[in-house]
């Protein structure tokens, strides 16, 4: 008979086998799969056959491949949705911009019809009104296909009447990459319009409306698209290089020129230039000049950051040195008038704003912040210098447009071989100030002289026919009641007193544009 002692010795070694002692020798280790951390593994490997484990690896193969087909499949539906997104966001973007350029045409108008007498309000605000209209119907038979057309380097051809439903005629690629052609065109109209209106400033108080009808046509029809081809439509001066991001040459130099030539060949108005003085002729209404500055100067975010074209990150850093620009202008016209006249200029502070918005057109999209306030602040100080000089060889331009366009359109064109920082193919910067030298500043320049000559040549031409032809000019005696009166048997101040009233009894030699040769009140 078993003790208790000897039975509990025996249960002792059946719970707990001997212990075996570890013995660190020399090339021995331990088995990896022998760790205690394996074995909750071990006890679960040992509930299923040895079939059901060579399963796990096939079915993890299985999964990894069909999850990379579904994310591939996705991702390819991705980015084809991505794609008609962005394509529709920019479609709708440059519609805004083209919206807000058109409505710059309110701002012209006001700001035309502020800076000229009463008695030709109706003449200056139908010339602004009918003038997009024109442009539209001349882009849309000829100037887009002129203008974008593939053509020669010299002229685009092609697709005429806006028939064409091939993008690739208008140098576009198809949607979503490149813009639908309906949008794009009403885009490039609306520009068209702003070369033809800054026209009609410098023109103001002393054209026959038939003659300014005419010429915009062909302006926005012929010479226009032909410049902007050479420019935006795959030309022989863009392909040298020659940049103009959103048209301080394309749309602002040429409407400038072709301002100075109508101005030069019409003569001034009566009695601004008199026994060698040049006399004021203020205008009537500052208050809706400078409503018409401010709708500009918001028209300009669509001008300036709507010219990319596309809705990305750049439209806002546009925006930005569109703004300092202007703002910048208005600063420097403000002290410079101030300086050299004694009084702070409500007229200049109006111009000095808009030769900054001019100036900054050109290199809106490669130039820094502090670059940007320096093209504002030149812009600003050289448009009260031009509106002197211009004043200095009797061109009579009433409401500065050849200083701010023509003048600044010049300014901001040279600025881009200045001041941008954005660089070319070879990884070169273009500006002077980052090390780019001469070259880019040289194809500015020739830029402005060849677009410049073609526009002087072809606007002489036509200015001459039409003085030939139809007589450029009103008589003086429609021009001292007013071209209301004359053009369009209307005034737009009915009952108010205007200066024709005061000097009709007067000789056509004796009307001033001095207010101390009018009574207090009948100022105009």
């Amino acid at each position: 008979m078993m003790s208790r002692r000897t039975f509990e010795k025996t249960s002792d070694r059946k719970k707990s086998p001997p212990k075996t002692r570890q013995v660190d020798l020399p090339g021995y280790s331990q088995s990896f799969w022998d760790s205690p951390y394996f074995d909750p593994l071990k006890t679960i490997a040992k509930s299923f056959s040895p079939y059901w484990l060579a399963c796990i690896p096939l079915t993890a193969i299985i999964v990894v491949v069909w999850n990379t087909a579904a994310i591939a499949q996705t991702e390819a539906v991705d980015a084809d949705a991505i794609a008609q997104l962005q394509g529709t966001l920019n479609a709708i973007w440059v519609l805004i911009a083209a919206i807000l350029v058109i409505f710059m045409n309110a701002g012209f108008g006001m700001l035309e019809t502020g800076f000229c007498r009463q008695k030709n309000a109706v003449n200056i605000l139908s010339k602004n009104l009918i003038v997009f209209a024109l442009a539209t119907i001349a882009f849309w038979a000829i100037g887009f296909s002129f203008m974008f057309g593939a053509g020669t380097g010299f002229i685009g051809l092609g697709g005429f009447f806006l028939t064409s439903t091939d993008p690739g005629t208008y140098g576009l690629d198809p949607f979503p990459t490149g813009l639908p052609i309906s949008v794009f065109f009403l885009f490039q109209a609306a520009f068209a319009g702003t070369a033809a209106t800054i026209v009609s400033g410098a023109v103001a108080e002393r054209i026959r409306f038939i003659d300014f009808l005419v010429f915009s046509l062909l302006l926005t029809g012929i010479s226009y698209p032909i410049t902007g081809h050479w420019v935006w439509g795959g030309g022989w001066l863009g392909g040298m290089g020659f940049s103009d991001f959103a048209g301080s040459t394309v749309v602002h130099s040429v409407g400038g020129w072709a301002a100075l030539m109508g101005a030069a060949f019409l003569g001034p108005r009566e009695g601004k230039y008199r026994d060698g003085q040049i006399n004021a002729i203020p205008g009537h209404n500052m208050s809706i000049a400078t409503l018409g500055c401010l709708i500009l100067w918001i028209g300009w975010f669509g001008f300036n950051p709507g010219s990319e074209l596309a809705a990305n990150a750049s439209v806002p850093y546009i925006a930005v040195t569109t703004n300092l620009a202007a703002a910048a202008g208005g600063i420097s016209a403000t002290i410079t008038s101030w300086l050299k006249d004694g009084k702070p200029d409500l007229s200049m502070i109006i111009n000095g704003i808009l030769a900054g918005l001019v100036a900054i057109t050109a290199p809106c999209n490669a130039v820094s912040y502090l670059s940007a306030i320096i093209i504002g602040l030149i812009g600003g100080i050289i448009v009260v210098f031009a509106v002197s000089f211009f004043d200095n060889i009797h061109i009579d331009d009433p409401v500065g447009a050849i200083s701010v366009h023509l003048v600044n359109g010049i300014w901001g064109t040279i600025a881009v071989g200045i001041f941008t920082f954005a660089e070319n193919d070879a990884g070169q910067r273009l500006g002077l100030i980052y090390g780019g030298g001469l070259g880019q500043l040289g194809v500015q320049l020739l830029g402005i002289l060849c677009v410049g000559g073609f526009t002087v040549a072809f606007s002489s031409i036509v200015w001459l026919a039409l003085k030939a032809t139809l007589g450029l000019r009103v008589h003086a005696e429609e021009e001292i009641h007013g071209l209301d009166i004359s053009e369009h048997g209307m005034e737009a101040y009915s009952g108010f007193v205007k200066e024709s009233d005061v000097l009709t009894s007067s000789s056509f030699g004796s009307v001033s544009g001095s207010t101390a040769d009018i009574p207090r009140g009948s100022e105009v």
